[in-house]
């Protein structure tokens, strides 16, 4: 990720998920909160119930990937979480990708159009 950087910390999480905008689809939720800086800082959870860890960690990377091929896509300053809901168990990379851009088209968040 060239210009982002993984949110980590639990207050991190906890700020965005109180003060920022959800946004939802079949596969994932997204969470945005606009921070004004110059880079984006992007979190990925996915729960016990997408899976056992080889899941869960095989969903993590497909939608880190996914957010990393189209980052140039995404505007400046924004804290991201991304949430795998079940449904994602089964998706492939296509499809992963396909729900994260149309979040976040729903978001606003793109500043030009994949």
């Amino acid at each position: 990720m060239k210009f982002s950087e993984s949110l980590k910390k639990n207050r991190d999480f906890q700020f965005v998920y109180q003060n920022g905008k959800s946004f939802a689809n079949r596969y994932l939720v997204m969470y945005v909160l606009r921070t004004g800086t110059a880079h984006n800082r992007i979190g990925i959870s996915v729960s016990k119930k997408v899976g056992n860890s080889v899941v869960r960690h095989h969903i993590t990377r497909l939608i880190r990937e996914s957010y990393r091929l189209n980052e140039e896509s995404f505007d400046d300053g924004l804290d991201m979480i991304v949430i795998a809901r079940p449904g994602a168990k089964e998706k492939n990379f296509f499809e992963i990708e396909s729900a994260l851009l149309h979040l976040a088209r729903k978001s606003q968040v793109l500043v030009k159009e994949v």
